[in-house]
C-alpha cells in the first residue's frame, strides 16, 4: 500500500475536519490555481486566434509565395513574367504547393462625379482560389474571372466605396496614364469585400486578369507573377526552397534566372514581425500567472502543515520517516491542484467558446483588423499548460514540504 497517497486521501475527504484555517486555505489555493489556468488558456487562445487571423488576411491578399521579375522587387515599375499553363501546373506539382494561380498588378484612379481615388488593380484569372474573398463578400456576388471578351467586372471595398459612395452595380469610370496616353474604361461594381486589414481595403480592387493585362500593352501569355499557396505554413521555408529549385531548372519551362520566389514572410516582414512580437507577452502573461499559482498553493501548503503540526509528530512517534511524511502532503497538494485545474479548464474552455460562439466581446476593426476578439482551441496547447501547471506548483512544495523535518515530536504532541 501507498502510505503517503492513503493518508492524503483520507485528509483530503475529510468533510468532518471544523478548522477554520485549513478548509478556506484549501479553497483559496484550488480558486488560485483554477483562475490561473483559465486566464492562460484564454491568453494563448487569444493569441494563437489573432496572430492566424490577421495572418490569413495577409495571405488572402497575397498567397503565401510569390513567383515575379527580380526587378519588381526594387523598383515599382511592372516587370512581366511568362507564366503559361505548362509552368503553371509544374508550380502545382512542386512538394508543398496546395494551389497555384496568375495575376496582374496595374495603378489607376477610379473617378465619380465628385471625387477620385487612386488604387491599384489585381487582375486574376479563372484559377483564381476565390474562398478567402467569399468569406469577406459583404454585398454582391464575385463574377466569374474567366471571360477574355471581359465586360470590365470589379470588386472593391467598403472603404474604397464609402469613400466614392458606390454600391453594387454602379458604374465607374477608371483612368491608367500610360507613358504616352492616358486610357479610361468603365467598369461594373459587381461586389464589395471588407477584411478590415486597412492597408489592403484602401487599395485593392479585383478585376479579370485579361483587362489589366491589356492595360500593361502585355501580350495574353505575361502576367506580373504566380501566386502559391501551401499546404502547411509551417514548412513555408521548405516549400519556397522547392519553387526555387523549380525555377533553377527554367531552361525547359523558358523560365531564366530573373525569376524569383518570395514568401509572403518577407514581403510583408513588418506584419510578421509584428505577430511575433505577441509571443513575448504570451511568456509574460503564463511566467505571472504560474507565479501567483505558485506561491498561492506554497502558502496553503504552509497553512495545512503548521495546522497538522499534532498529526506529524504522531506519525513521527510512530516511526514514520520525514521523507514519508513530506510524499503524504505532496500528495494532498496535488489533489489541490488537481481540482484547480479542474475548475481551470472548465472557466477558461467555457469563456473560449462562449467567445467563439457569441463574438461578446467586440473590438476596434480599425485598430485590431478584426471586429471581435478572436479565439482558437489547440488541444495540444491546453494539455500542455495542464502538465506545465501540475509539474511546475508540485515542483514547488518540494522546498517547503521539508518543514516537517523541523517538527519534533515531543513538542508537536503539545502543540495547541
Amino acid at each position: 500500500m501507498n502510505v503517503p497517497y492513503f493518508i492524503s486521501r483520507r485528509l483530503y475527504s475529510d468533510q468532518g475536519d471544523k478548522r477554520k484555517v485549513s478548509r478556506p486555505a484549501i479553497r483559496i489555493a484550488t480558486i488560485g490555481i483554477a483562475i490561473g489556468l483559465a486566464v492562460m488558456i484564454v491568453t494563448v487562445s487569444v493569441i494563437l486566434g489573432f496572430k492566424h487571423t490577421v495572418r490569413d488576411k495577409v495571405v488572402g491578399f497575397g498567397s503565401h509565395i510569390q513567383v515575379q521579375h527580380k526587378m519588381s522587387l526594387a523598383t515599382a515599375m511592372p516587370y512581366p513574367v511568362c507564366i503559361n499553363d505548362t509552368i503553371l501546373g509544374d508550380l502545382k506539382q512542386v512538394k508543398g504547393v496546395r494551389h497555384a494561380e496568375r495575376y496582374t498588378m496595374t495603378q489607376g484612379i477610379l473617378k465619380t462625379d465628385d471625387d477620385f481615388l487612386g488604387v491599384m488593380f489585381k487582375g486574376v484569372g479563372p484559377e483564381y482560389d476565390t474562398s478567402f474573398m467569399r468569406e469577406n463578400i459583404i454585398a454582391g456576388q464575385l463574377p466569374l474571372f474567366c471571360d477574355s471578351t471581359t465586360k470590365y467586372p470589379l470588386v472593391i471595398s467598403k472603404s474604397i466605396a464609402d469613400k466614392l459612395k458606390l454600391n453594387v452595380g454602379d458604374r465607374i469610370f477608371a483612368y491608367f496614364i500610360g507613358e504616352d496616353d492616358v486610357r479610361a474604361r468603365k467598369f461594373n461594381v459587381s461586389a464589395i469585400y471588407q477584411t478590415n486589414m486597412k492597408r489592403f481595403d484602401d487599395i485593392i480592387c479585383l478585376t479579370d486578369i485579361y483587362a489589366t493585362t491589356k492595360l500593361n500593352s502585355w501580350t495574353s501569355d505575361m502576367c506580373s507573377g504566380a501566386e502559391v499557396l501551401v499546404d502547411d505554413f509551417d514548412r513555408l521555408d521548405e516549400t519556397t526552397g522547392n519553387v526555387t529549385r523549380l525555377l533553377k531548372t527554367g531552361a525547359r519551362f523558358g523560365i531564366d534566372s530573373d525569376y524569383t520566389a518570395t514568401p509572403i514572410t518577407e514581403t510583408y516582414r513588418q506584419v510578421f514581425d509584428w505577430l511575433q512580437l505577441l509571443d513575448i507577452n504570451v511568456w509574460i502573461i503564463l511566467a505571472l500567472m504560474i507565479a501567483v499559482a505558485g506561491f498561492t498553493i506554497i502558502s496553503g501548503l504552509l497553512i495545512i502543515i503548521l495546522e497538522r503540526t499534532q498529526m506529524i509528530g504522531i506519525l513521527k512517534a510512530l516511526g514514520a520517516r520525514n521523507s514519508v511524511i513530506r510524499k503524504t502532503f505532496l500528495w494532498f497538494a496535488t489533489y489541490i491542484i488537481g481540482w484547480g485545474l479542474f475548475w481551470g479548464n472548465i472557466l477558461g474552455l467555457g469563456i473560449v467558446l462562449l467567445q467563439h460562439y457569441t463574438g461578446i466581446i467586440k473590438l476596434d476593426a480599425q485598430t485590431y483588423y478584426v471586429s471581435e476578439a478572436p479565439m482558437e482551441i489547440n488541444v495540444l496547447y491546453i494539455v500542455l499548460l495542464n502538465i506545465g501547471t501540475l509539474l511546475i506548483s508540485v515542483f514547488v512544495l518540494i522546498a517547503p514540504s521539508y518543514l516537517v523535518s523541523r517538527i519534533h515530536p515531543a513538542r508537536s504532541m503539545r502543540y495547541e
